[in-house]
């Protein structure tokens, strides 16, 4: 008998069922389920979406001019890795400002703050190292470190009549020294719990013990409602230039930028030349007419931020006391953040809710199962009073309807 013919390598990789997914870590992400409920009733006539933590205003006048002044000059250009040179030390004065220690040497100059915590995620995780992070928490935090092939434990804040609290010493037991970071969102998206200086510094300790980073994302630093602080507590206060603590930031928040993708890390300066080569890696640079906006923003938003977080604290309390009077709702006034995130008595299914009462009320909310548990919704409340109320008008028929 002959001996077979060994096919050629081309015919050999035609015959072979070769797989059209992304890899496993990726392919088995789970998708968001806000964006599912979102892309399912987008364009609905008449609809109020609370859905997305987003103002209901524009981009204040002065920061939209910055950007079309740099466009008209013709900066179309590539800048610096780590930004404008101009940006960063109006960034760096801005936190020195707030928090007390920084310098242009701490900044990088980010696509947006979820690029500044890509950017973290792949300066720190190797494959199969162990992140703790404290939840409920927006769905790109826990996924992120996920698509490094990260091993994501979680540490979840308790519900009761005062609102979200976090169990300290849980969260210590869970720092081991094998974690690699402790990612913490304070104030919190989607609850508002916002962690206070004596946790912050009981944990800034018992990382330096076990060498853990900490991974602080400081979106929502500016919208803190307790007492006259400007800024919520910050870890970059208590933190020293050789601790392992690293802030994540963006402008979208505190200066209604959400559409323009501007954000920044504060890091210690070892770490920059390593983030440098990522952000070419990843992005290149930011674009120049956006960081000029982003001068204006943070050399001159202060009033902007202060009347927007009066505004919100207002919305807040509106909506809190409508919603308390709705049967079945069990909510809390959040000490910082933009949303109300509320428990809803007989619901086990979240996301078949958000669903029901988008197409069959016109009302857009995100479902808690997105951001970890089960039962809740959240509402995210910079808008109206007007819309506020029918919003929560729409919920109370929703919820007396829904199916069983």
């Amino acid at each position: 008998m002959n001996a077979p013919t060994e096919l050629p390598a081309s015919a050999r990789l035609q015959s072979t069922p070769f797989s059209l997914y992304a890899r496993d870590g990726v392919h088995n992400l789970q998708a968001s389920k806000i964006r599912e409920v979102a892309n399912a009733a987008m364009g609905r006539e008449g609809l109020l979406p609370f859905w997305f933590g987003e103002p209901d205003q524009v981009t204040p006048d002065f920061i939209r001019a910055a950007a079309i002044d740099s466009l008209n000059a013709g900066e179309t250009f590539y800048t610096h890795s780590f930004g404008l040179p101009e940006l960063r030390s109006a960034i760096a004065a801005y936190v020195a400002r707030l928090h007390g220690r920084c310098g242009i040497e701490n900044i990088a100059v980010t696509n947006s703050g979820m690029n500044a915590l890509t950017l973290i995620f792949q300066a720190l995780i190797a494959p199969g190292d162990r992140v703790v992070a404290v939840t409920p928490l927006w769905p790109n935090l826990t996924q992120g470190p996920k698509i490094l092939s990260a091993d994501v434990h979680t540490v979840s804040l308790d519900f009761g009549p005062g609102g979200w609290t976090l169990d300290l010493q849980k969260l210590l037991e869970a720092l081991t020294p094998e974690t690699r970071f402790v990612l913490i969102n304070s104030p919190n998206n989607p609850t508002g719990w916002t962690m206070d200086r004596a946790a912050q510094q009981a944990v800034l300790e018992h990382c330096r013990r076990h060498g853990v980073w900490i991974v602080a994302d400081d979106a929502y630093e500016r919208l803190y409602y307790e007492g006259s602080a400007v800024s919520a507590p910050s870890f970059l206060e208590i933190s020293t230039a050789e601790d392992r603590v690293i802030s994540a930031n963006t402008f979208s928040k505190s200066w209604m930028m959400t559409g323009w993708r501007l954000g920044w890390i504060t890091a210690p300066a070892q770490l920059l030349p390593d983030l440098a080569k990522l952000i070419e890696f990843n992005i290149c640079c930011a674009q120049a007419f956006v960081q000029r906006a982003g001068i204006a923003a943070v050399t001159k938003g202060d009033a902007v931020t202060a009347a927007f977080v009066a505004r919100l604290k207002q919305r807040r309390d509106f909506l809190v006391r409508r919603l308390a009077t709705i049967p079945g709702v069990t909510v809390a006034a959040p000490p910082g953040a933009m949303y109300a995130f509320f428990r809803l008595d007989g619901v086990t299914d979240s996301l078949a809710l958000c669903k029901h009462l988008a197409a069959n009320h016109g009302l857009g909310l995100a479902p808690g199962v997105a951001f970890g548990p089960e039962g809740y919704v959240r509402w995210c409340f910079a808008a109206s009073e007007e819309r506020l109320l029918e919003g929560a008008a729409r919920l109370e028929r929703g919820l007396a309807d829904r199916p069983r």
